[in-house]
């Protein structure tokens, strides 16, 4: 082997959120690690200004976070709690409010910038002794033989590894170097992300409308500004788009009832394409799926990333075990126990996401009064109130140890 290559137990393609906490998670266990990202993250940003893209993190990926040791970090840059949801129905009217302190919780979650958190991870990596990162990188192809991925990069170097494991995003180059399928469909829909002024408090309130046209999430922030994800038709977003500041304002604020009062935008638009994907297979002889990779979700209920640190956690354990029993971290028989515990509930998900996108996206008369009675009733009775609370929470048993209470 030139110098220009190198041996690794287990190489990450791709550095963000979900693969720095994989690597991050699996450091320790006497593995030589690679991670590949094609640019750093930021190290520093104005004073006041609040990422675009951000995500609603779980009690169950706040956990992980803690237990890596970054949580902390991350809570000296910057998270907001939130310790209401309220949720309501534009065509029928029915509403749902979830209270964090009915399941006897500080907080619902947390609203975290993403650059806040890749930044708290890839610090960590960098001080982990057996975490080799190659940033800037990319690769451009691999050749997979006798268990063994050779992954070539965009500048003629080449690395070997016996586990390789996909974390690179819905557009994954792995997985299609690899030949594994995806099924699913787009939507039709963009989700128009922005930060906005609200006349009124937030009240550590999440809310959430849903509108015909696709819902509108108004996620609150620290300094009293609110993330909107408003999730609209092909037709309407570019209508949303083109609109100056004022109209764009004007428009929100008649989608949200003013229930804040006016919602001034505030600073730049961005407008992301959304479909559903679900890798076929997450798993081959010495190579896996994580994250995006693997299943891309409906932002609706803001669980990608949370979906995301769970694949993480549980692929690290996974590999654990196998180390533990004496077996080959690149077999099947430790991967396949990874995609067993991670492929049901994550199509569960999907599953669910699209079917709520699908039934309040519907104008149907008696549809709409339906869903609203639901609503309403599901926001009487507390043990289901509960247990949708606890599912978003991410307080169920069945969890990796890094993510368990």
């Amino acid at each position: 082997m030139s110098d220009a290559e190198r041996d690794f137990d287990v190489v990450v393609v791709g550095g963000g959120m979900v693969g720095a906490a994989f690597a991050a998670a699996l450091s320790g266990k006497g593995l030589s690690i690679a991670v590949i990202e094609a640019r750093e993250p930021a190290r520093d940003w104005p004073k006041g200004e609040i990422d675009l893209r951000v995500s609603a993190l779980s009690r169950a990926s706040q956990r992980i976070l803690e237990r890596l040791d970054v949580w902390s970090r991350i809570e000296a840059l910057g998270c907001s709690p939130y310790r209401h949801m309220h949720v309501w129905d534009a065509v029928g009217g029915g509403e749902i409010h979830f209270d964090s302190a009915s399941v006897g919780q500080a907080d619902l979650g947390h609203i975290v910038e993403n650059r806040v958190i890749q930044l708290a991870l890839w610090e960590t990596l960098e001080h982990l002794q057996d975490v080799t990162l190659f940033c800037p990188g990319a690769i451009s192809d691999m050749e997979r033989a006798g268990g063994v991925s050779r992954l070539l990069f965009t500048d003629g170097r080449a690395i070997e590894c016996g586990l390789l494991v996909g974390a690179d995003g819905r557009d994954s180059l792995v997985r299609s170097l690899a030949g594994i399928e995806t099924e699913g469909w787009d939507y039709g829909q963009k989700a128009i992300v922005a930060n906005v002024k609200p006349a009124e408090r937030h009240q550590e309130t999440a809310w959430q409308r849903f509108l015909p046209t696709g819902p509108l999430a108004l996620l609150p922030l620290a300094d009293g500004r609110c993330s909107i994800v408003w999730s609209a038709t092909d037709a309407r977003a570019a209508e949303l788009m083109a609109m100056e500041d004022q109209d764009f304002s004007n428009a929100l604020t008649d989608a949200f009832e003013a229930r804040l009062g006016r919602l001034g935008v505030d600073g730049p638009r961005a407008a992301v394409p959304l479909r559903l994907q679900h890798a076929k297979h997450y798993v081959q002889p010495g190579l896996a799926l994580i994250g995006d990779a693997a299943h891309a979700i409906h932002p609706l209920a803001g669980q990608g990333v949370n979906l995301g640190f769970l694949d993480a956690a549980e692929l690290a354990v996974a590999l654990e075990y196998a180390i533990a029993h004496g077996r080959n971290i690149g077999g099947l028989w430790a991967l396949r126990r990874y995609e067993r515990a991670r492929r049901g509930d994550n199509m569960l998900m999907l599953a669910a996401m699209d079917a709520f996108k699908r039934l309040f996206g519907n104008d149907h008369p008696a549809l709409s009064t339906a869903r609203s009675l639901g609503l309403r009733a599901t926001d009487r009775v507390a043990p289901l109130k509960r247990l949708f609370m606890e599912r978003a929470l991410g307080l169920g048993v069945d969890l990796p140890p890094l993510a368990a209470a």
